[in-house]
């Protein structure tokens, strides 16, 4: 469980923004030709709301693509909490290039910085625990490396990035396998070395995965009971993941079971983007 970089996805940044300029301008911004190609041009970008920002680098590889004579100029960093109507980043260029990138840039800026202020909510609600909250797969096709490092912008951690980093054991795969030890012992001998977890209904589920020698146990919607207990079950012998039907009014009870990692969806699933703006001064 390692979290991501700008450096670990610079590639996908590039290919992101390709593709969304790709199904925006298409074979060219006819409106941005009603502009004279050689009129140059300045704008201001706000926030309309309290935030905390992700996606620069995002906007950067946009107006780079499109025209790299656009310079921007940056008010803010990634992870910064922001209030509203506060200027986040000047342009100045071609308004034609100004013009036509301004979608596509405010469209990732905006549902990246929603993903790190819901991050940053939660983590709020657990600060002093020691308790690290984790995102899942469930995020936009084509922006998982997106999502996930926004969520590292708001405070929270990544889990793992797809189905090919790392072992994650659920019900299906345990009856699929013949239960928990059989499932445990096959993932060591495909890949050895990787993190292997499984998900677990019962504490009694909890000690056959702890026998088998996993690295994390999922407590999938066990009771706060339950959860302290398996704590004390564990004791170092893996590390706990609490998971399933978690939101902001269970989350503190549920980091002071104990647990080592509590596992939530809706850190890149229910986003909202944050409102934003870009006026022309120029």
């Amino acid at each position: 469980m390692t979290n991501l970089t700008l450096a670990d996805i610079s590639a996908e940044i590039e290919s992101n923004v390709r593709r969304a300029l790709a199904e925006d301008v298409g074979i060219g911004d006819i409106t941005a030709q009603l502009i004279p190609a050689e009129r140059l041009a300045q704008a201001t970008i706000i926030t309309r709301e309290a935030a905390v920002i992700s996606g620069t680098a995002w906007v950067d590889a946009v107006f780079r693509q499109l025209d790299p004579r656009v310079a921007v100029h940056w008010r803010v960093v990634d992870g910064e909490r922001v209030d509203a109507d506060r200027v986040l980043f000047h342009l100045e260029g071609p308004a034609r290039a100004l013009l036509s990138g301004e979608r596509a840039a405010l469209n990732f800026l905006q549902t990246l910085s929603g993903v790190a202020t819901r991050c940053r909510q939660y983590a709020d609600l657990v600060e002093g625990t020691g308790v690290r909250l984790l995102d899942t797969r469930k995020t936009i096709p084509g922006l998982r490396l997106a999502q996930k490092y926004a969520v590292t912008c708001g405070g929270c951690h990544n889990h793992r990035v797809g189905l090919y980093d790392a072992f994650l054991i659920k019900e299906n795969h345990i009856a699929a396998c013949g239960g928990i030890a059989e499932a445990v012992a096959a993932a060591h001998l495909i890949a050895p070395g990787k993190p292997v977890e499984v998900e677990v209904e019962s504490l009694e589920e909890l000690e056959q995965a702890l026998r088998a020698g996993v690295d994390v146990v999922m407590l999938d919607e066990l009771s706060l009971a339950d959860m302290r207990t398996a704590v004390g079950i564990t004791a170092g012998r893996a590390r706990l993941e609490a998971s399933g039907g978690i939101d902001d009014s269970t989350l503190r009870a549920i980091a002071e079971t104990g647990v080592d990692y509590i596992s939530i969806g809706a850190l890149t699933k229910h986003v909202r983007a944050v409102d934003l703006s870009m006026r022309l001064t120029q």
